[in-house]
This record gives structure tokens, sequence and C-alpha cells, in this order.
């Protein structure tokens, strides 16, 4: 999953906002829903015998407790859930995607080898060393992973744990190491943690240049500001919610660098496949030859993935995701009973588990290849999501429907990959930005009340998607449109109840209730904190400065101030010309401004706003060099972001 350590801080830091007046199921949405549940094998129960397989104990309602009456998790809010008919306000498939990321508990997969799932949107799975315990993936927050694994400690001997591996760089799969470890007990050399090699580095940085953006943009993806309910949030797609805890991080004390590597952990042996640029840029999956377990990390999982994520990020490649299945599949393949992933069930039987394999593998080849062939026959990202169709033989099958990717957004995300934005029509290559282009079109249309008056009776008809993008051209002109606004609420909230993907769901009531409400009066919590603030290098620190500066209050500006930072003795020159922010390490310039020299724990305590420069100065944290003026004349330039910037409506004023 790629909610990694901007998307988690922003989620922890969410409150569930009332939804505000939402509508009933419309005639067309029974309709689609009615039509969708006919076409699918409810009948096949496997998957719910699958996820039960195995189960061990649970903690009632899976609840975290937290530090206030809030909890950080719990399953009680999604009760709603036990009823065995789909609500009406509910695609029926993703109702039973649902209710199987509903099952909670401790579950045996096979000797020695156990699982923790249903009490975060991950999976930890526990190994069962000689001596010591092998957690993988310690979930999304400490309290989550602390009350997981005092849940195994319910049923299983209290060996102490030896061994934390992370699957990959996404916040839900190291975010709750501190609930299984502490850092002295690493630092001491009785725990190691064991990662991926270009953990670190990709564990924040895709997340650190766009945060704010990406932490925005999930609250849509996840549903974290609606209430669950069958008119609110039902479920993600890979699991249930996001625990809303404390994320941490502890650097790895060793990573895995070669394309296959073996290694005895404690009297098991684990054979670890890198597989970067398939769901995460840094990834690996793991083989278990005692216990016949493969672990698929997140790169096969029940669900079709994304191969762009709508909250955003870099698009990812299908064709190598495919490569990796494959070869997963031919080395392993007749060598495994049994399949988890950090998510969602295990899957039993060799012939079972290749035909998973096999089916994931030909998934994400036939999105890629097929959008491929569409594009270069012209056809835009657009035409592409409206023209392709699953083969039946996939559509037909669970483990690839579209619960958290979707072969609409991902046939684009190939489109984009290899083409980018432009569809190569002139009209499309510099139109009027998005205020502008409304006013003309609704004019054009005569104007909005005769727009609002049409758009109704498309609404009556059920043409949802049309009458959502009709209102927002209207809402773009003219934001106080309460008519437009509602409207567009009532057509968003539609295409929510028939989507199958509960990430389209959630994004469609997300963005019908601030078109209602407005943006909640929240704080959108922060894309780092000081665990993953450590993570982030000097280098990457003085990119982010260049994203921070308002290039308008820099014109006409020019600076050069050395860093000297006193524990890693690195260097560097930071360059102001031309309202752009430039660096060089190892370097210093003779003829510079000024000389800052800090550790780089005080710069993070400055960043975290635990103090100031002029504090840090006065404490004798920081030393400057030279003209003092031109640090503060730079600080002055940095933007802040807003952390709950509209999105539905105008970022900007309209006159």
């Amino acid at each position: 999953m790629a909610t990694a350590v901007a998307v988690a801080c922003a989620l922890s830091a969410s409150l569930a906002f009332a939804q505000g007046a939402s509508s009933p199921a419309e005639p067309a949405t029974l309709k689609a829903n009615a039509d969708m549940a006919k076409t699918l094998p409810f009948n096949n129960r496997q998957d719910f015998d699958d996820a039960m397989r195995g189960f061990i104990g649970t903690v009632p309602d899976a609840l975290v407790p937290g530090t206030g009456t809030r909890p950080v998790f719990s399953m009680k809010p999604y009760e709603f859930l036990k009823s065995s008919e789909a609500a009406d306000t509910v695609n029926p498939s993703l109702w039973r995607q649902a209710q199987l990321n509903a099952i909670h508990g401790l579950f045996k997969v096979t000797d020695r080898v156990y699982q923790v799932r249903g009490f975060d949107i991950a999976n930890m799975t526990i190994i069962e060393g000689n001596t010591s315990l092998i957690i993988i993936d310690p979930l999304l927050t400490a309290e989550s992973a602390r009350v997981a694994l005092d849940l195994y400690y319910q049923h299983r001997p209290r060996k102490p744990v030896g061994t934390v591996i992370y699957t990959h760089g996404h916040g839900d799969h190291f975010g709750g190491v501190k609930g299984v470890t502490t850092d002295a007990d690493v630092a001491a050399g009785k725990v190691q943690v064991i990662a991926p090699g270009g953990f670190m580095e990709t564990a924040v940085a895709e997340n650190i240049l766009a945060g704010n953006a990406m932490s925005r943009r999930a609250q849509y993806q996840f549903g974290s500001l609606l209430p669950p309910g069958p008119r609110g949030q039902v479920d993600t797609g890979l699991g249930k919610a996001l625990a809303r805890g404390s994320i941490t991080l502890i650097a790895p004390t060793s990573t895995i660098d070669k394309p296959t590597e073996r290694r005895t952990i404690d009297g098991v042996e684990v054979v670890f496949q890198l597989v970067p640029g398939s769901e995460a840029p840094s990834e690996m999956l793991m083989y278990l030859p005692q216990f016949r377990v493969l672990n698929m990390a997140e790169d096969v999982t029940h669900t079709m993935h994304n191969l762009y994520t709508i909250r955003g990020a870099e698009v990812r490649d299908g064709n190598l995701w495919a490569k990796y299945i494959d070869d997963a599949r031919v080395t392993w393949g007749d060598k495994t009973d049994f399949l988890i992933a950090q998510h969602h069930w295990p899957t039993a039987g060799q012939g079972r588990i290749v035909e998973l394999m096999k089916k994931q593998r030909d998934m994400y080849k036939f999105i890629n290849d097929q959008s491929l062939r569409l594009l270069n026959q012209g056809y835009t990202g657009q035409e592409i999501a409206e023209t392709l169709k699953m083969p039946a033989s996939l559509e037909q099958e669970w483990s690839t429907r579209g619960y958290y990717g979707t072969l609409r957004h991902n046939a684009k995300a190939v489109y984009q990959k290899y083409l980018g934005w432009y569809d190569a029509n002139p009209a499309n290559l510099n139109p009027l930005p998005p205020v502008d282009y409304a006013r003309k079109t609704i004019q054009y249309m005569g104007g909005a009340d005769a727009v609002v008056a049409r758009a109704r009776d498309d609404f009556a008809k059920g043409e949802y998607r049309w009458v959502a993008s009709a209102m927002n051209q209207v809402v773009y002109a003219d934001p106080a449109n309460k008519a437009a606004r509602e409207l567009g609420a009532n057509a968003l909230e539609q295409l929510g109840y028939q989507s199958e993907a509960g990430t389209w769901r959630s994004a469609y009531l997300v963005g019908a209730m601030e078109l209602r409400t407005g943006v909640p009066k929240i704080s959108g919590g922060s894309s780092v904190n000081a665990d993953t603030l450590k993570a982030v290098s000097n280098d990457l620190f003085f990119d982010f400065l260049g994203v921070r500066l308002d290039a308008t209050k820099a014109e006409g500006k020019s600076m050069v101030i050395n860093w000297n930072f006193t524990d890693s003795k690195q260097t560097f020159v930071l360059t102001l010309e031309n309202s752009a922010l430039t660096h060089l390490s190892s370097r210093q310039d003779a003829g510079a401004d000024a000389t800052v020299t800090l550790a780089r724990a005080t710069l993070d305590a400055i960043t975290l706003k635990q103090t100031t420069f002029p504090e840090a100065v006065q404490a004798g944290l920081v030393k400057i060099d030279g003209n003092r003026a031109k640090l503060g004349e730079l600080l002055g330039m940095l933007d802040t972001f807003d952390p709950m910037f509209k999105v539905v409506e105008p970022r900007v004023a309209v006159d």
C-alpha cells in the first residue's frame, strides 16, 4: 500500500466528522447495484473460509485504545457489516470485501507462522524462531502493534522479539515498530531490523516533496473524514481502515541488497527477493523453505492494486510487477503450501496458490499491454479507460476485482507513464485555467440557472457522472451557488454508493461532504514527525527548502550560505539566484554571506517547531558567522502549506 509517511501522519491527525445531510440511494443506483449482484459468483464462499482458517482468538471489536476517549482503532463502528444483505447505498461487491476485511484476530498459518489481522489496514506476521520472534511489518501505529503482539502473547509462548523485518517503505508496514521494540534494544543489538536496500531513502522521500498535497488527497482516498456506516466509510478495499495513533520508525540495522539473498535468522531460513519498483520503490518478498510459506508482501493480494494511487505518487510499472510475480511463481510455486501477504488473508494449497499468482500476474500484464496497444492506436487515456474491459476469466475472479485500484484509473496510469498528461490534441495543450474555463462554459450553456435546471433532469435519469462534471463547472464559476453545490454533492454521493472500489467510494463521499459543509476546520497533520524526520537526508532536506521557496519573494535577491553539520561532518553550500534555491554537498564557499554551524538534531528541533533559530543561537546550539541577517532573510522567503486546501471548489477566491 502507498500510504507512506506523509499519508499516515496526516490521517493519524484527522478526526471523523459528520458527513452532513446524506441522501438515500436513487432508483438508478438501486438498479446498478442490483445488476452488479447478478454478475459475480457470490455463492463462492472460499475467501470467507480462508479468512477464518487457523483462527485462535481476538480482542473484542479489535479495540486499540488511545490516550483519550477516541480509540486508535476499533471494528465496533463497522457492526453494520454483519448483515448478510448489502445496504442499498453500498456496492454489493465492496460490501463482500468489507465483510472479509472486518474479520480480525490472531491466526495460525502453519506451525510457527502466525498473523494478526484486522487491527489496522495491514497485517503483522509473526514467525517463531528458536529463541525469539521474527516480526514482519509491525503495522501503522505503535498502539496497534502493541495490542497485536499482546494478543499473540495471550496464546503463544512469550519469546522476546529478536528481529523486525520491513517488507517495504510505506507507513502501514513500519510505523508501529516502537510497539514491538525500542530504540534502546536495537542500539544494544538485542533486536535487529532488516529492510530492502534503499528503504530509508524511499520511506519518506516519496512523500516529502509533495507530502502536503498527498496528505490532503489521502483524506479523500481513505475517507478518513467520513463516519463509518452504510452512507459513509465502509472499507478501503485493502483493509478496513488506517489506525490513528503514533507513527514511529527505527532505521534498519541491515539491508537486503542482492536480488536474491538467503539468511538464517534464529534458526529460520529466509530467502529474500528484491522487487523494487513494483508496489513500492523499495520492496522485497520472502520465502520460508522450512515452513513452505511464501510471503508476497503487497505484490499479490486479494484485490487489483494501484498502478497509480489517487492520493498521488509516481506511476508503477505493471509490466515489471507482473514479471516479479512470475519469477516468484516459477521459483517457489511448487514448493509453497501457504501464500501470505501483508494485507488480506492467506491462500493454502499449491494448485490454488499457483492459480492466484497467475491471475494476479496476468491482471497487471493485461492492463499494461492492452493500454499500450490502445494508446498506440491513438486512443487517449480517457478513451482507454472507457474502452478497456477485463477478460471474463479475470473479471469473475474475486482477487482481481478493483477494490483498491481500478481498471479505469490504472489504464490511465499506463498512458501517463508512457505519454504523460498531454493527449496530443492541440486544443488541450494550453486550455484556459479551471475558473476561467468554467465561467466561459457556463456562459455558453446559458447561465448557471439553466445548467442546474438541465442537470436536475439528467440526475433524474441517473446520469450522475455528467451531473457531477457539470455542477463542478458551475461551482468553479460561482462557489457560492448553493443549488449547484447540493446537486453536485447528490451526484457524487450516488457515484459513491455505486463504486466497487473503496477508494473511489470514499473520494466521492468526501467530495459530497465538502460541497455541502465546506472544508473541515481541523489540522491536517504534518508529513513528518521526530522519527520520520531522522530518515530525511540533509540533501533531501535542502531539496525541500527549495520547494518551499516563494519565488515572488525571492525575485531579484541572491545569497550564498555555507552549512556545517557538526555530527555528520557534512558540509553544504546553499545558493539563491534567479528565484531558485540550489545546493552542493561536500563544499564550502569562501565568499559566502554567512556560515551556519549546527548539529542535525538542532535543525530537526527547529523544523518540528520545538525551538527557533534565534533561540538555538542564544542557547549556543547554532553558530552563525558572517551576515546573520541573510539567514533571516532566507527563512522569510519560505512558504508554508495549507494542509486543508480546497479540492472540490476553487483554491483561490473567485471575484
